[in-house]
This record gives structure tokens, sequence and C-alpha cells, in this order.
């Protein structure tokens, strides 16, 4: 994934409104669900999920498979 398409993507699922959670994927088949629009920060290409507990996930465009609207949703 380029830069310039995972900062859009990001960006994207973050500013939906109203927001709905997205799943991140990363290369080793960690997934991660992102379920509030503040607890991820993007900068410089590089972003940073806070998991409950105040646990940060660091991921960029060379660790994410892909990011796709939350598999839980999906099946609903």
């Amino acid at each position: 994934m380029t830069e310039q398409h995972f900062d859009e993507l990001l960006i994207a699922f973050l500013d939906r409104k109203p927001f709905h959670p997205f799943t991140v994927e990363l290369f080793g088949g960690q997934r991660f669900e992102v379920d509030h629009p503040r607890a991820t920060v993007l900068r410089n290409s590089v972003a940073v999920y806070l998991r409950p507990g105040g646990i940060p996930v660091y991921f960029d465009h060379n660790s994410v498979v892909q990011i796709v609207d939350d598999i839980a949703d999906a099946h609903a």
C-alpha cells in the first residue's frame, strides 16, 4: 500500500459520519478493530491506535495488508 493510499483510506474511515468501526489487518495476520475515531492518531504516514486499556498499536503503509469495514458489521 502506498503512503498516499494509506493516508487517504485511513482518514476516510476515521472521518465517516456517523463513525463506524473498521478493521485493520497487518502483515503476519494480526487484526484489530478501530472502535472510536479519536483512538487513532495519524501523522507523517504513521498511525497509532490505542486499544482499550491504553495499549498502543503502531502501524504504517508498509505494515498494513488492508483496511476494511468492520467484519462483524458485514455479517449483521
